[in-house]
């Protein structure tokens, strides 16, 4: 069997986390979404919360393949490669932000866009940063020093945010020392400000934790790879996703399990349930051989970050324009809502726009056109 064939686990898990990365981040306008398609108000947790943990253990399970590369090439290209890799992602995540780099003013005229207020931080940057981050680890150091460090940044973050932070309350949105470091550094214009304050989920501090979440996600792609596809490697991801879901259960009661802080528990919580989803991934796919509904999602796998980026600017694109259109508000008065009022036709509009990223990715695909970012 091919190597491509036998980790389609693998390339499945990337392509649905994707898929349900662009269903919960647009959601059609006119109704409130269902609660399970929304990040947790503070502490507590959603299937929403898992998409973009999973996206970054996914960053890992390909890192296990292509950090073999690394081994045999100088310091100085490896390097090279890894920082014009970091940079790239993490200029392309700001230039998002910032695009389309102008707006409409009052007198229907065009004005440059500010970069003053643009968002430094965000999704792309926090992927770009723990790739960057993690490679050098995974390149420089033993894999026992490697998962010493993890322990150390998750516990290191909950001592950070409990000493660093208002003492009242060290783990409030407003008191939190990501908080205290993000304006320090950033400034207030530079942060995300769909809470109703600046506040950056996304946030300088909790990118170290986030970390984690690659790491495992390196560690369980190589395990695949070295122990193969059978029962008892899916009984040992099992055990392991069962432990880590364990242990966040229990330092909850401490350390909250809380997407927007990224705390510790979170990071334990979602890798847990990352082991379990991949384990029967392994199960369906590569040992029963159920493999005709694979093809959907590994099409999104196979473009990831493109067809992300894709996502994230369609809609932009369309507004930008035609700028009096709203499109998406217009589509989903005038038809979505009329014919599924409420939730409903909020998650019919997600999937409906899901469905055109995923009609470009597989005319890339057929075109055999990969972009690697």
């Amino acid at each position: 069997m091919n190597q491509a064939q036998r980790f389609l686990s693998l390339d499945v898990f990337r392509g649905m986390t994707v898929c349900f990365m662009i269903i919960v981040n647009t959601p059609g306008s006119g109704a409130q979404p269902f609660s399970m398609l929304e990040h947790a108000a503070w502490h507590g947790f959603t299937p929403t919360d898992l998409v973009f943990p999973s996206f970054l253990f996914a960053v890992g399970n390909a890192m296990s393949f292509s950090m073999k590369k690394f081994a045999l090439m100088k310091d100085a290209e490896v390097l090279a490669k890894i920082f014009k890799r970091t940079l790239l992602i993490f200029l392309i995540g700001y230039l998002m932000y910032w695009f389309p780099f102008f707006h409409y003013n009052e007198g229907a005229g065009i004005s440059f866009a500010a970069i003053g207020n643009t968002r430094i931080m965000g999704v792309l940057q926090r992927i770009g940063l723990c790739y960057g981050i993690v490679s050098l680890m995974i390149h420089y150091l033993s894999s026992r020093s490697v998962l010493l460090l993890s322990v150390l940044f998750l516990i290191g973050y909950w001592l950070i945010l409990l000493f660093f932070g208002d003492a009242a309350d060290p783990l409030s949105m407003t008191g939190n020392a990501g908080q205290y470091l993000d304006q320090f550094l950033l400034g207030n214009a530079h942060l995300y400000h769909g809470e109703g304050i600046p506040f950056d989920p996304e946030g300088i501090l909790s990118t170290i934790p986030s970390c984690v979440n690659v790491v495992i996600g390196y560690f369980a792609g190589k395990f695949i790879q070295e122990k193969g596809k059978g029962y008892e490697s899916i009984a040992k991801l099992l055990l392991a996703g069962v432990l880590l879901v364990f242990l966040a259960w229990c330092w909850n009661f401490f350390f909250p399990i809380n997407k927007k802080l990224w705390t510790s528990s979170f990071v334990l919580i979602t890798c847990g349930l990352d082991l379990l989803i991949i384990a029967g991934l392994i199960y369906l796919i590569e040992l029963k051989s159920y493999v005709k509904w694979t093809g959907f999602f590994t099409v999104f796998g196979k473009n990831p970050l493109f067809i992300y980026i894709v996502a994230d600017l369609l809609l932009i694109i369309i507004n930008t324009i035609f700028p009096k259109s709203d499109f998406a508000g217009w589509i989903n008065t005038v038809f979505f809502q009329a014919i599924a009022p409420g939730p409903f036709g909020s998650l019919l509009f997600a999937i409906c726009f899901m469905l055109v990223c995923w009609l470009i990715g597989y005319i890339l695909d057929k075109k055999k056109i990969y972009i690697r970012v």
